[in-house]
């Protein structure tokens, strides 16, 4: 089984999180993720390929955004909210708040 990598908590930035969360499909994921909780990549619904959705959640991951674990055959997507209100107080709920408007 692969290994999926997430960044220390130490080891988000800024520019990361800011530039994961600039595409309007990857906000939208994350805006999912906020409003109905943690779900399975396949659980989305983007107009994309499942090439392409695989892409914006490595994305989202590597930047520390998300959480991807693995169960059984799928793998399980939540927000690490917790991690980014201690890196960076309030930076979600602002993003969140300002692009549901």
């Amino acid at each position: 089984m692969k290994i999926l990598h997430h960044p220390q908590l130490a080891d988000i930035h800024l520019c990361s999180v800011l530039q994961a969360l600039s595409d309007p499909i990857r906000l939208q994921i994350v805006q999912d993720i906020a409003a109905r909780g943690e779900q399975p990549c396949n659980n989305f619904n983007v107009p994309v390929a499942k090439s392409t959705m695989t892409h914006h959640i490595r994305t989202l991951r590597e930047a520390g955004v998300v959480q991807v674990r693995v169960q059984g055959t799928q793998h399980i997507v939540a927000l690490r909210t917790e991690d980014l209100q201690a890196r960076f107080p309030e930076l979600l709920p602002v993003i969140l708040k300002s692009s549901a408007e």
